[in-house]
């Protein structure tokens, strides 16, 4: 395909200023993108200087400040609401681009871009009735925002469980499921770090993630293993509550909180040093870090849950074990008692990462959205 394109995304926090999932798929689409496309990011502004700057090629626009981003442990409303009516002002802007991929988790701001007939609305979770178990009573605000959403003419599901909650909740639009990816290369270029460990968790620490269930297994494979090593990589409104829940199930000496690590090549270099990865989500739209657990050679403990749609990238019993909230001890034990099952699993997983190379995302991703019946 010859024709330059003219691309934005849109969502409300950037890559690498706030470090999550979401953020880093629209991060490495763009970047590898700006390789041949004109590229733009819209959302807060989180840097110093001018509200619009360009990095690798990319053009960031900042349309307005963050504020605070979380309110009683949830992401707050109110800095997204202020972002989404800016962005209904500059929506004759965004009508120039020749696409526009909108991210679903930014819902008031993908509200008020609704009627753009170059967007696509990028689907990380559909949370349905979830909404209530959320917000309470008020999660009927949000199940109505998130099913206004099926107006876009046309969808992104980043994975299969995602695309199968929308069709099951009545979208009929034209949709792909275009998943995650992984960069296989730079993850093998990173040697471990000095800091070894038996266990490695990587994650925002919010109440979804599930750390604190990892908390409670760790204790009960202590009996069994004294001087088991964890690392808790990652911060966020639930840190001080799970680091008094590691002091009160006697694990101070056995778990050490690293916080947020500005490298991401630190955060992979310590999953090299480790023996298992453990993500035993509530809730997860896809799992990014699962994959980059896989690619670095780690054998995957994830979480039996429904809405967890990482579980869906670990072959159970070949590239890591999928276990029941009651199961964690028993699948750390299993692991880290037979290390020739693990180094196997990692092998497997290693293998199975390869299918998500963020170069065929990309390729799918395009594919996609310039074909002449979408565009």
């Amino acid at each position: 395909m010859g024709k330059t394109l003219r691309i934005a995304f849109v969502y409300d926090v950037i890559y690498p200023w706030v470090k999550g999932g979401v953020e880093r798929r629209v991060y490495e689409l763009a970047r590898r993108l700006a390789e041949k496309h004109e590229v733009h990011i819209y959302g807060y502004k989180l840097w110093e200087g001018k509200d619009e700057i360009e990095r690798e090629g990319i053009f960031y626009h900042g349309i307005t400040p963050s504020g605070r981003l979380y309110l009683l442990g949830k992401r707050s409303p109110f800095p997204m609401l202020r972002l989404a009516v800016r962005l209904s002002l500059i929506k004759e802007e965004l009508r120039n681009y020749d696409i526009v991929d909108v991210q679903n988790l930014f819902y008031p701001g993908a509200l008020a871009l609704r009627g753009l007939k170059n967007a696509v609305l990028t689907w990380h979770e559909f949370w349905g009735f979830y909404w209530f178990k959320y917000w309470g009573l008020a999660g009927v605000v949000g199940k109505a925002v998130e099913r206004a959403l099926f107006s876009f003419d046309r969808h992104v599901a980043v994975s299969w469980k995602t695309k199968l909650d929308l069709l099951e909740a009545g979208l009929r639009k034209p949709m792909a499921v275009i998943p995650n990816g992984v960069d296989v290369e730079r993850i093998s270029s990173v040697p471990p770090a000095g800091l070894e460990s038996d266990v490695i968790f990587v994650g925002r620490l919010i109440p979804e993630k599930g750390a604190d269930l990892l908390l409670g297994a760790l204790a009960e494979v202590k009996k069994e293993i004294p001087d088991v090593r964890a690392v808790v990589v990652g911060d966020g409104p639930e840190r001080e509550k799970l680091e008094r829940l590691s002091d009160r199930l006697g694990l101070k000496s056995n778990v050490l909180f690293i916080g947020f690590l500005e490298s991401h090549d630190d955060v992979i270099a310590l999953m090299k040093a480790s023996k298992v990865f453990a993500l035993p989500s509530r809730r997860e739209g896809f799992g990014m870090v699962v994959l980059e657990a896989m690619a670095s050679g780690l054998p995957v403990i994830t979480l039996d849950a429904p809405m967890n749609a990482a579980r869906f990238l670990v072959e159970n019993g070949r590239s890591g074990l999928v276990a029941g909230k009651g199961e964690l001890e028993r699948a750390l034990l299993a692991l880290l008692g037979d290390r020739k099952l693990g180094k196997k699993m990692g092998m497997e997983g290693r293998r199975l990462a390869q299918r998500y190379r963020w170069e065929g995302v990309v390729e799918a991703w395009l594919a996609y959205l310039t074909r002449p019946t979408l565009m």
